[in-house]
């Protein structure tokens, strides 16, 4: 599939069939790819649950003000943002001294410790922006090999950090459901979009 097709076809499903399965090794697959997504220093301040079993599908649907594609899904996937993902415990630094030397890394550490943690506001773009550069490519990967997807921020983020036993300073940011659509439940025509006349400001 060409990627302006990619673009052009990726749409939010809301009706799946729960006949149809995505393996794990679709699903890996499609992970595997969209971790090529560009992050901050590369430091990927991200980590994805994989909701498959229908006990922890119930849970998830409670914190999903109850939409039913949880259920009718093969997966959703839960979009975690780590707003500390860029201090020395990240395992990322290591790899990137090897590339790049120390001394240019103690640089970029301090960059880093700057820009993201001066401010807990700072903490959390750093967390949900490189999350949502995740996600989304995660749907574009998904629509390149055949699989839909639909997006979801109206959840409980408390309940699921609870409930999921989320690390202090993890933060859910999106669930997305993986799976295939169900056919015989139509697709709202795509709604109209602001175009580069609308949204772009040339200085």
């Amino acid at each position: 599939m060409e990627f302006r097709e990619v673009i052009e076809s990726r749409r939010a499903v809301n009706h799946f069939d729960p006949t149809k399965v995505l393996t794990d090794e679709k699903l890996k697959e499609i992970i595997d790819l969209a971790v090529l997504a560009p992050s901050a220093f590369n430091l990927q301040p991200w980590r994805v649950i994989a909701v498959k079993s229908t006990e922890t599908k119930e849970k998830l649907l409670k914190l999903s003000n109850n939409q039913p594609k949880i259920m009718e899904a093969s997966v959703s996937l839960i979009i975690l943002g780590d707003r500390k993902g860029f201090r020395d415990e990240n395992s990322v630094w290591a790899d990137l001294e090897k590339a790049m030397g120390k001394e240019a890394i103690v640089g970029a550490k301090g960059a880093a410790n700057f820009l993201y943690g001066s401010s807990e506001e700072r903490g959390i773009k750093f967390a949900e922006s490189n999350a949502g550069l995740l996600a989304m490519s995660i749907m574009y990967v998904a629509k390149s090999l055949g699989v839909d997807s639909h997006p979801m921020s109206g959840i409980d983020f408390d309940g699921i950090k609870e409930q999921f036993n989320l690390a202090q300073d993890e933060s859910p940011v999106m669930v997305i459901a993986l799976g295939y659509h169900n056919t015989e439940k139509s697709i709202y025509p795509r709604s109209s979009r602001k175009g580069f006349d609308e949204i772009v400001e040339i200085l």
